[in-house]
């Protein structure tokens, strides 16, 4: 995920922060905390080690991602304002490149380990398949991200995939509450990624990159973000009623004032970058509250 244009600057201390991106971790904990949260709740069972190792997995790939991305965006120019850019800030893009590659390795690892376990291949594949869109998202010779389709890359990777690949690591099999409530998941995610454009709609022009933002407009994009945003609840308490999710997981609107928050700042600082820019993060605090809340939503209905 590109960030952070000529326009705003960051103290030197905290550059290597803001190019490590530790709140972006959440994105790799909320897909296997919901999904096994789930899993134990439809089953009664929760399996510790292939929890931790699923975790731990999951942060090393969403780590890879993010250092691959800087090495994708270094090479098409995209980045060349941006001062927290770990190409940037080392000065050696293959150094970047090859750190991404081993921690690909790492969760890849992980995940080798669990169907070891299992006997059984399937988280293996759901996993390939989900590092597979998240290097098209970048990635030559696809970069489907400058084609403004990387949110439904990122919901497909985070949602459906991450979620189905924890429930599965748990229980081996698979679940349609699970399937719906990686929708609702999925769409905290890709929030993130959408909010991360609004301060960079001029690199993003001059780089060639079609963002939702872009297409939109920063205005219209800030007046759809609220609707975004209340699918989350909408579909929640639809589920609820359907009877797909328990009631406890209604909990999820404990995190509206995160969703209220990000549409009103959004709405006042769209075409503000350096205001703007710490959207992204109230995003990041959305999807891992309303997460949270869910998944414990299961817990306590089991």
């Amino acid at each position: 995920m590109t960030t952070i244009t000529n326009s705003i600057s960051y103290p030197q201390k905290n550059l290597w922060m803001a190019a490590i991106k530790p709140p972006m971790y959440s994105v790799a904990v909320i897909p296997i905390w919901v999904g096994s949260a789930i899993a134990f709740a439809e089953t009664n069972t929760f399996k510790g080690l292939c929890f931790a190792t699923f975790l731990m997995s999951a942060i090393a790939i969403v780590a890879w991602i993010n250092l691959s991305n800087d090495v994708f965006d270094a090479e098409t120019g995209i980045d060349k304002n941006k001062a927290h850019s770990l190409v940037n800030l080392t000065g050696n893009k293959q150094l970047i490149f090859w750190l991404g590659n081993l921690f690909l390795s790492l969760g890849l690892l992980g995940i080798i380990a669990i169907a070891w376990w299992q006997k059984d291949l399937t988280v293996i594949w759901l996993i390939l398949l989900s590092c597979a869109l998240g290097y098209s998202y970048q990635g030559p010779p696809f970069r489907l991200g400058y084609q403004g389709v990387g949110e439904i890359i990122c919901f497909f990777c985070f949602g459906p995939l991450a979620v189905a690949a924890a429930y599965y690591s748990q229980a081996q099999s698979f679940s349609a509450a699970c399937f719906v409530a990686s929708i609702v998941v999925g769409i905290a995610t890709s929030l993130i990624l959408f909010c991360s454009h609004f301060h960079q709609v001029t690199d993003d022009l001059a780089a060639g990159k079609k963002s939702p933002i872009v297409r939109l407009g920063t205005l219209k994009a800030a007046n759809l973000l609220p609707w975004l945003c209340g699918s989350i609840y909408l579909l929640t308490s639809l589920f609820v009623v359907l009877g797909s999710f328990p009631v406890w997981t209604l909990l999820i609107w404990l995190s509206l004032p995160f969703a209220l928050k990000l549409s009103r700042h959004a709405l006042q600082n769209h075409d503000r970058p350096e205001q703007v820019s710490n959207c992204k993060f109230i995003a990041v605090a959305l999807h891992f509250w309303s997460g949270l809340f869910l998944a414990l939503g299961f817990v306590l209905a089991g």
